[in-house]
Formats: structure tokens, C-alpha cells, sequence
């Protein structure tokens, strides 16, 4: 019961390694709040926490928009008194050659990613540190927030953005108690890797069995994928850690990808 009453936030919790991370954290009886932009779904995970006999409750949250943020923390403060954990994991990918790169969707994924990490952790700070409690923030960065790949100039961007904004927020918030660490992840097959496959086959003329092959999982030291399971355990890492002995940190989750 590690995380026993703590209220904890995770975007984007309605499907992928949200929702692994918000399983694991209702497992350690946390109180989850499944932020999601489709309602819809975010609700079906909620109660399907439910009825696993977790407490969830779900909140309908565009990260890039500052008052639908601010609604969906002020919902869950009126519901449950507070926040002790924030895993802003919200994220997409768009993939071009950055000559080819779009400036709307660029624009488009630094605002979820960077927009979405900054707006949540200015909303969730203000009641960390009015609680006395201290909290966590958690970030969802990746091995691209430590190594550049092609095709993913504003992913990479953003990715490398967040361990900065880490650092921020950790010494910011040494004095009230709060945390903030970064995980970075290799390649998760979630639905957000499972639609890059054949868009780098197609961009780069190769089949898809080279992209996951001689891309994807070249540098790992046993071919693997990460899963959602390990990336939800470093999450657990982070949100339990006892002290602020561990903040401003960064952890690379990825068979040995990137080794610092």
C-alpha cells in the first residue's frame, strides 16, 4: 500500500502506459483520477478500476487547454481535498523529415507535450504545496529525451524540453516538499508505436519488419520492447520514493538502448 488515500492524477490514463500506470497505482491504493481527453473512455477506466474495488474517478482533459486543466484539478480537489501525485503522460507522435515538417503540427505536439507537462504541473502545485504533504510529478519523457532519431525533430524536442522542466520544478519545489523526476522509456508497443511502424516503412522504404528490427530495437541488448508493466513500475518508483533524495532525476527504462 504504498501510495495508500494519495490522490494521484495521470493524463492520458484511458489507454496505454497511462493506464498501466494508473493500475499499478490503484493496486498500491491510491485514489486515481483518470484525466483523459475522451471522456468516454477515461469513464470506462474509471470504472473498470471500480470495479477491481479501486477508488477512480475520471475528468474529461484536453492538456493544452488551460481552463478545461484547471476545471478537471478543481473537480478533483472539490471530490478528494487535494493532489499528491501528477503523471503527465499525455503524448502523440507525428512523424516527417523535418524539411517536410509541418509548423501546425509541430506546433500541435509541443503544445501536448510541453504545453500539456507545463499546464498540469501549475495547476497541481498550488495544492502540493498547500497540503503540507509534499507530492510528485512525474514526467513521461523517453530515450529521445537523451538521444536524437529521425523523423521526430518536435517529439525529440519535447522530450529533451521535459527533463529541463523537471529540473525546475524539483528546485522550485524542494522547500514545499515536492518531487519531480522524468521517465524515459524505449519503444512501448502501444497504439502510438503500432501506427509508427508503417509510417516509417513508408517514409523510409523499408519494410516493417526493419523498422521494428533495425530501428526500433537495434540497440537494445536483447531485442525487447519495454512494456507498460516496467514503465508503470519506475512510475511507482517515483510517486512512493520516501524523500526528496530522488528529484531532478531522469530514468531510462529501454533493455539498455541508452546507458548513461
Amino acid at each position: 500500500m504504498k501510495l495508500l488515500d494519495k490522490v494521484c492524477i495521470v493524463t492520458g490514463a484511458a489507454s496505454g502506459i497511462g493506464k498501466e500506470i494508473a493500475l499499478k497505482f490503484a493496486q498500491e491504493r491510491g485514489k486515481i483520477v483518470i484525466a483523459d481527453l475522451n471522456k468516454a473512455e477515461a469513464e470506462a477506466t474509471a470504472q473498470e478500476l471500480r470495479q477491481a474495488g479501486a477508488v477512480a474517478m475520471s475528468v474529461e482533459m484536453n492538456v493544452t487547454d488551460e481552463q478545461q486543466v484547471l476545471a478537471g484539478v478543481a473537480e478533483v480537489v472539490q471530490v478528494w481535498g487535494g493532489v499528491d501525485v501528477l503523471v503527465s503522460n499525455a503524448g502523440i507522435q507525428i512523424v516527417h523529415p523535418l524539411e517536410e515538417f509541418p509548423f501546425a503540427e509541430w506546433k500541435k505536439l509541443l503544445a501536448i507535450h510541453l504545453d500539456g507537462a507545463f499546464l498540469t504541473t501549475k495547476a497541481c502545485l498550488p495544492h502540493m504545496y498547500a497540503s503540507g504533504r509534499g507530492g510528485s510529478v512525474i514526467y513521461m519523457g523517453s530515450v529521445h529525451s537523451k538521444e536524437a532519431s529521425m523523423l521526430k525533430a518536435p517529439y525529440v524536442t519535447a522530450k529533451h524540453g521535459l527533463i529541463g522542466l523537471a529540473k525546475v520544478v524539483a528546485k522550485e519545489g524542494a522547500r514545499h516538499g515536492v518531487r519531480a523526476n522524468v521517465i524515459c522509456p524505449g519503444f512501448v508497443r502501444t497504439p502510438l508505436v503500432e501506427k509508427q511502424i508503417p509510417e516509417q516503412a513508408r517514409t523510409l522504404g523499408i519494410s516493417e519488419d526493419d523498422v521494428i528490427k533495425n530501428i526500433m530495437l537495434k540497440d537494445t541488448v536483447d531485442g525487447a520492447f519495454t512494456t507498460t508493466q516496467d514503465v508503470a513500475e519506475v512510475a511507482l518508483l517515483f510517486a512512493s520514493f520516501p524523500s526528496s533524495a530522488l528529484t531532478g532525476q531522469s530514468l531510462v527504462v529501454s533493455h539498455g538502448w541508452f546507458m548513461q
